[in-house]
């Protein structure tokens, strides 16, 4: 039974960690469903180090994407919710960058999946600078967010299941500890600095 009772300790902390970071998103527009489903299995829901907080930043995101898709046209709810996606996004993206894949970056064992996710973060962060430019009124424009919500659940698909995994078997308990320490700081501060740039991706 002592096996059984950590699977239902451990199902309850995953459960709590995703309502929680789902709450921080409908707290943007309590008025706006957050139908995110099921999420990708990943071991690190709801974890004390630095890749359970990533996840719950994901999970946060997840449903700030899914708020969205309820909105319409050129509402007060779909900028507002649009505004705090770019903002968490950009912030979590900045973050992740110098508390993690700094680090995973010195070694060569580590390099290339971190490289890959450091690029696909400037993938997305043009997404963003391109739906930011255009008209959230327009019919193209829930289009063209749909594509960003595409890549990104698929980006933090990767993170969760390869990147992450990779990483911590190269990483000690005390890495994951401070890594935490500095991801948290540095969401913080870049997320306070963070500008909705504009600019109209001229290639799909």
């Amino acid at each position: 039974m002592p096996g059984h009772t950590q699977e239902i300790t451990t199902t309850r902390r995953e459960r709590d960690a995703k309502a929680q970071a789902i709450a921080k998103a409908k707290a943007v527009a309590p008025n706006i469903a957050a139908r995110i489903g099921s999420t990708p299995k990943t071991t690190f829901r709801g974890d004390p180090d630095v890749f359970g907080r990533l996840v719950e930043d994901h999970d946060r995101h997840r449903a700030l994407l899914a708020m969205i898709e309820e909105t319409h046209g050129d509402s007060e709810d779909r900028r507002t919710l649009f505004e705090e996606l770019v903002r968490e996004l950009k912030a979590h993206a900045a973050a992740e960058e110098q508390a993690l894949w700094s680090s995973v970056l010195r070694d060569p064992a580590t390099t290339d999946f971190a490289r890959h996710a450091v690029a696909e973060h400037k993938e997305i962060d043009d997404m963003l600078a391109d739906l930011a430019a255009r008209d959230m009124g327009s019919p193209g424009w829930l289009r063209r967010f749909a594509g960003l919500k595409e890549e990104y659940l698929h980006h933090i698909r990767e993170e969760e299941q390869e990147q992450f995994v990779a990483a911590e078997e190269h990483l000690s308990a005390t890495d994951v500890r401070h890594m935490r320490q500095v991801f948290e700081r540095r969401k913080k501060a870049e997320k306070a600095n963070a500008t909705i740039e504009k600019k109209i991706k001229l290639k799909d």
